[in-house]
């Protein structure tokens, strides 16, 4: 048996939320909002339907599977033998596909592909389903003509009290159970669909424990770039700064001539002040306290005054936002502002920074030369922080320019 396609829709469910188990996706209104369901009629003329597709379904398996019987159990004719009871299979569940989207407004996702064992199963559970409906629709029928008899019999007073009660009191009790079967043989028609035409939820739980460990494999190592990028540039920068001024202060305090000691003692002073400005702008690099005390559209503002490149900033978030998502957004427009400094020969930088339908948007788009690896440590950084809030991180970037990085991160 082949296995379930490992790629159903990507974003399939940013059409709605999802159906029960999240299996399948409601239809939506232009305006977003869910769609209500399609009307009692429409559905029940799906049921009436779904019994009469069952029975070509039911013919299938048991014309085609008896037919192909001696070639599914010779080893060697087996592999053909499935081929064609599976193909057969796969017409008739995607007409059972059709029924369900068309009738009872059913979206799956479009590239899910369902193993051969899985439409298989699907096909005889939805044969038996159908074809019990079917008896069970037919046997209310046959209790609105035994309603009818009774009727006609109190009209013509031929029935006495006494029989009119035990007939009412059996009929109703048929009549809840007849109902509660059909309500329930719908259900289960609905739930094998969405477990065919969707990944089931053990498939789900699977892949989100799979995003989840490689969120938490790309949190460590953005944390660990993080640490070895701070001690480069305390090793680097601030450190060498503050042994040339040890240096100075030195040369200072030894110089014999006090015009030499004034001179050496100025550029000191001088060379302090450098200090505490690229000390503070590591400590910025590592947190800027802007974020806690004024908010991000602040923040963003300090990135452009530092940017080398005229950076424009357009803030349309209204709303307070959630101080992970406010320090991811800040990050993520930081590291893409020095990338593009870095690597692209841009000479415009346009960050726009929008709250909607809770979600922060953050596009960075400048004019360089483009051709940025999406996979390179630093935009993987970038991902690795923004898949730890589940967010989602999309790099447009042909040669010739330009790049756009476009950063989603949810608000709830």
């Amino acid at each position: 048996m082949q296995e379930d396609s490992p790629h159903p829709a990507p974003h399939a469910a940013s059409h709605g939320p999802a159906g029960a188990g999240g299996l399948s996706v409601p239809l939506l209104e232009d305006d977003g909002t869910a769609a209500p369901p399609p009307p009692l009629p429409r559905r029940a003329l799906g049921v009436l339907l779904g019994c009469a597709t069952a029975l070509p379904g039911a013919l299938y398996l048991v014309a085609v599977g008896t037919a192909l019987g001696p070639f599914l159990l010779w080893p060697r004719t087996r592999p053909d033998a499935l081929r064609v009871l599976r193909a057969g299979a796969r017409r008739l569940t995607a007409l059972e596909r059709v029924r369900r989207s068309v009738f009872f407004g059913d979206r799956f996702p479009d590239q899910y592909e369902a193993s051969d064992q899985k439409v298989l199963r699907y096909l005889a559970v939805r044969c038996w389903t159908g074809l019990l409906c079917a008896v069970v629709i037919g046997l209310l029928g046959f209790g609105v003509v035994l309603a009818a008899v009774l009727v006609t019999g109190v009209v013509r007073d031929s029935l006495g009290w006494e029989e009119l009660l035990t007939q009412v009191i059996l009929g109703g009790v048929l009549l809840f159970l007849d109902v509660q079967g059909l309500y329930s043989l719908a259900a289960l028609d609905a739930r094998t669909a969405r477990e065919c035409f969707g990944p089931s939820e053990r498939e789900l739980l699977q892949r989100r424990i799979d995003e989840l460990a490689a969120s938490r494999a790309a949190v460590v190592r953005a944390v660990d770039a993080e640490r070895r990028r701070i001690e480069r540039d305390l090793h680097d920068g601030v450190q060498q700064r503050l042994v040339a001024l040890g240096m100075l202060l030195g040369r200072a305090r030894r110089s014999p001539d006090p015009e030499r000691a004034d001179a050496l003692l100025r550029q000191a002073h001088d060379e302090s002040r450098g200090v505490l400005d690229e000390l503070r702008e590591v400590a910025w690099r590592v947190y800027p306290s802007a974020l806690d005390s004024l908010g991000l559209e602040e923040a963003l503002g300090g990135v452009a005054e530092r940017s080398g490149i005229p950076l424009r900033t357009r803030f349309e978030a209204d709303a307070p936002l959630p101080r992970p998502v406010e320090t991811a957004a800040y990050f993520v427009v930081s590291e893409a502002v020095t990338n593009v400094s870095k690597h692209s020969a841009a000479t415009a930088i346009e960050v726009r920074v929008a709250l909607t339908g809770g979600r922060l948007a953050v596009r960075i788009e400048d004019n360089g030369r483009g051709g940025a690896d999406p996979s390179g440590g630093g935009l993987a950084g970038l991902r690795g922080r923004v898949a730890a809030l589940d967010g989602v991180l999309r790099v447009d970037s042909p040669p010739g320019g330009p790049t756009t990085i476009l950063a989603e991160l949810p608000c709830v």
